[in-house]
């Protein structure tokens, strides 16, 4: 079993390039199935779930080639439309396929997705979003058949409750195919999903409004393949600099829009960090221990990102004064509290809420990463802390991050991976 040995204590310097987003190569690697040839998509990450869509566009019938962060995905003659259910259980983000594959094909088949336990995450939304445009679904024994419905599909207003980045995205590409304008009221904001209008653009797909509550897609229009560059990983680029907040240092980070990670910004700077941005550079300097900041309420964007939460919590719990977290997202995402409280941490969770404590001084331990960002988050407290830390639990890093030892060590840090 995989496992990072990091030796604590030691303060970070130097310059990244942010990889690839996660959140937003995978919907736009399922929108590739759209227009029948090849589109290319740069700055791809080597990720776990990266691996798992290609393999799945693979499945579907696409010739997929892979050359460094270059992936090219040839959908000229998809023949399949159904997907197993052992590789819909290697992601959440796998339901992506369901908009995507509806639109090209007519009809998809798969089960429900996998992924990282962090409580309930129902799709009840894309579902409706779909069943809105015209399509017929039939839930079964875990299984989801959806095709469209005996009239067609056709644009229409969809209003979705709750600002679900994934039924936004699924409504999205489904809509691409459904004559006349479908109206996506209370989408998400998130800057992945302007990310993925872009390539639809690129594509021929006349879609408007991402980064608004209301987007627009005219559908029915002819698509082409495309080529892309993925915008940069605001939440890799919120891990590094919490890991240099929390060990002290310097660190330059380019690839990245500053404007994507202002609530972070926002409290690394309360917690007293020196923080200098421009167009896709954001530099900071840590030189003291980090102080406690005001309430951290996650939130949809623009607010405080839930991916970052934890990640912020670790850098805190090291330091001084006292921070009060509420998780507004994800009813399990305080899983790294305890893992963290084996290096000392001092951390009161009651149901939604955590009280974090700063301790002056976090120590190495033994501890087990359970999901995504919780891992990365055991990765910034070892770096600041005094003594070794051995995290295990490595593939649930490996979905989001892309040789995380790597880019740390070119930052000056004694982290390994073993064996």
């Amino acid at each position: 079993m995989s496992y990072y040995e990091i030796q604590g204590g030691r303060p970070l310097s130097g310059r990244l390039t942010v990889q690839g987003a996660k959140n937003s190569v995978l919907p736009i690697l399922a929108a590739a199935l759209l227009a029948p040839g090849e589109s290319v998509i740069h700055n791809c990450p080597d990720l776990s779930d990266v691996s798992a869509t290609l393999d799945i566009l693979r499945l579907l019938g696409c010739r997929v080639e892979q050359q460094g962060d270059t992936v090219a995905v040839d959908a000229t003659a998809p023949g399949r439309t159904g997907i197993p259910e052992h590789l819909m259980r290697e992601m959440r983000s796998s339901v992506i396929f369901l908009g995507a594959v509806l639109a090209r094909m007519g009809e998809v088949e798969l089960s429900y997705p996998g992924g990282c336990e962090l409580g309930p995450r129902p799709i009840d939304l894309h579902l409706a979003a779909l069943r809105t445009l015209g399509a017929e679904i039939l839930e079964e024994q875990g299984s989801l058949l959806a095709r469209r419905g005996r009239g067609g599909m056709a644009g229409r207003e969809i209003c979705l409750p709750f600002p679900s980045v994934g039924a936004t995205e699924n409504a999205m590409l489904a809509a691409c195919s459904c004559p006349g304008t479908t109206a996506i009221v209370g989408a998400a904001r998130e800057p992945e999903i302007a990310d993925l209008q872009r390539f639809l653009r690129a594509m021929g797909a006349e879609v408007s409004g991402a980064g608004s509550s209301t987007v627009t897609v005219t559908g029915g229009r002819p698509l082409h393949p495309a080529e892309h560059r993925v915008m940069g990983d605001r939440i890799v680029a919120a891990t590094h600099l919490c890991a240099v907040a929390a060990a002290r240092g310097e660190l330059e980070l380019t690839g990245v829009e500053p404007g994507t990670l202002s609530a972070v910004l926002d409290r690394l700077e309360e917690a007293g960090c020196r923080i200098h941005t421009e167009d896709g550079r954001i530099c900071l300097s840590s030189a003291a221990p980090l102080r406690g900041v005001r309430q951290v309420r996650t939130a949809p964007y623009p607010g405080f990102p839930t991916d970052a939460q934890a990640i912020l919590m670790a850098a805190l719990a090291g330091g001084t004064g006292a921070t009060l977290f509420v998780e507004n997202i994800f009813e399990n995402r305080y899983r790294h509290v305890d893992e963290l409280g084996r290096m000392g941490a001092d951390i009161q969770v009651a149901g939604r809420a955590a009280m974090v404590s700063g301790v002056g001084k976090l120590h190495g331990a033994a501890v087990r990463s359970t999901d995504l960002r919780g891992g990365a988050a055991l990765v910034v407290a070892g770096l600041a802390a005094e003594g070794t830390t051995r995290v295990t639990g490595l593939a649930h890093i490996d979905r989001g991050y892309a040789a995380l030892d790597r880019d740390l060590r070119a930052l000056g840090a004694e982290i390994r991976r073993l064996p």
